[in-house]
């Protein structure tokens, strides 16, 4: 029949091509996951969302102490094991980190639950909420057009949701990162704890050898180089004002950074919250994540919601300071990632790869300070920055003392949520 040839041909071809094909090789595992996170901190941080900022720490950097960067780590240990007795497990360092022998990884202990009252009631101090929060986005001097996006507080309490918030709610979009906690996994450990708070100095380093091991996860081995140290210190070479009002941000290149994200907060007139962001997407308006992997960060500079790694330079508007004659300004390098599995996976598909643990160091750069104010060691790297800044360090105009910027930003705050702020 004129058909039976073709019809045997591809029956043949399938037949070799089933020959042909690998099985999916199977992969099981890891048992245990540990992540590193590594910051290098210069002036002061901002917290987390809802947090307030360490001003302890803006004090000593305005009165001119504790301007050199610190290190920190936090680590995570998570594994499908559960021991026999009491959980234990330490990360012996090498002695480059300077944070002693070991530094132990403790499972916290899972604390009761606590009565809920039937009838929750507001604090005696609680108003109704007022005031404004102004959000603009993107480096220059001059805002785009339609900015800032005004959220009433009043308004939102009575139920009237502003129709472009969904939009600004959207953050940078970044799928969050899973490090290791309770909730995932059989067993968890910690470090820092309740129990140990090692510091680690300025030179600390990571490089060298780094181990794990404890009663419910395989021994960990892995060595870090040069490569994967800390990152560079984050410094602010220029902080100050333009002839056209706004402000002049400028820093260090951080080698090995995947991207940079600026932001601003800051309290003006009548119980008014303003925020900033260097992102050139509305979508943008809050605050970015600690950390990013490395292709979330690529993605995010191609869209322009971070700053690429070769930008060093950013114009706060002018529109911004008139709003905000109080502000805090924040500057976060992302960095790279070191991966590490054992056993490395087999060439032979038909092998299983059986993960005993994967290792996950991350890294971040961060400094912060007062918009508009000079601060010790800012024209450290100001020799590398062209424009007005050169060389010198940023003059405010006027500068309204360190406590009255504090307590208007905490008034600001406070008065617009309807929470009392402590004074500073």
């Amino acid at each position: 029949m004129a058909w039976s040839r073709p019809i045997a041909i591809a029956a043949a071809a399938a037949v070799a091509g089933s020959a042909t094909a690998q099985p999916a090789q199977k992969v099981t595992g890891p048992v245990a996951t540990y992540w590193m996170s590594a910051q290098t901190q210069s002036g002061f941080g901002m917290p987390g969302a809802g947090g307030r900022p360490n001003t302890g720490a803006m004090m000593r950097m305005m009165m001119g102490g504790g301007q050199g960067a610190q290190r920190s780590l936090i680590l995570q240990l998570g594994s499908s094991q559960k021991p026999q007795g009491s959980p234990q497990a330490d990360h012996l360092p090498p002695q480059g980190l300077r944070a002693g022998q070991r530094l132990p990884l403790l499972t916290p202990v899972a604390q009761p639950a606590q009565p809920v009252d039937e009838e929750p009631s507001l604090p005696r101090e609680y108003q109704k909420p007022r005031g404004r929060m102004l959000i603009f986005w993107g480096c220059g001097e001059r805002a785009r057009p339609n900015q800032p996006v005004v959220i009433d507080f009043a308004k939102m309490a009575a139920g009237q949701v502003p129709a472009n918030l969904q939009a600004m709610t959207k953050g940078l979009n970044v799928t969050p990162m899973q490090p290791p906690s309770p909730a995932r996994a059989a067993t968890y450990g910690e470090w820092p704890n309740a129990e140990t708070r090692a510091s680690i100095p300025s030179n600390g380093s990571l490089v060298g050898e780094h181990a794990v091991q404890g009663s419910y996860s395989p021994q960990i081995r892995f060595n870090l180089t040069p490569e994967q140290d800390f990152l560079a210190a984050l410094h602010l070479t220029s902080n100050e004002k333009t002839p056209a009002g706004a402000t002049q941000l400028a820093w260090n290149a951080v080698p090995n950074a995947t991207g940079y994200f600026a932001s601003v907060i800051g309290g003006g007139a009548e119980d008014t919250v303003v925020l900033w962001t260097s992102a050139e997407v509305q979508a943008s308006a809050f605050a970015a994540p600690d950390y990013l992997a490395p292709a979330e960060a690529a993605r995010l500079v191609a869209a322009k919601a971070l700053l690429s790694p070769q930008t060093t330079r950013c114009a706060v508007p002018k529109e911004v300071i008139d709003a905000a004659p109080q502000g805090l300004v924040q500057l976060v390098a992302y960095g790279p990632e070191a991966n590490f599995v054992y056993p490395p996976r087999p060439s032979d598909p038909k092998v299983a790869w059986n993960k005993e643990w994967q290792v996950k160091v991350r890294y971040r750069s961060a400094t912060g300070g007062m918009l508009g104010m000079a601060h010790p060691g800012m024209s450290a790297a100001a020799d590398d920055v062209d424009g007005p800044a050169r060389g010198e360090p940023a003059k405010p105009e006027k500068n309204p003392g360190r406590k009255a910027i504090m307590r208007g930003l905490g008034g600001a705050l406070g008065g617009a949520l309807g929470v009392p702020t402590p004074g500073f």
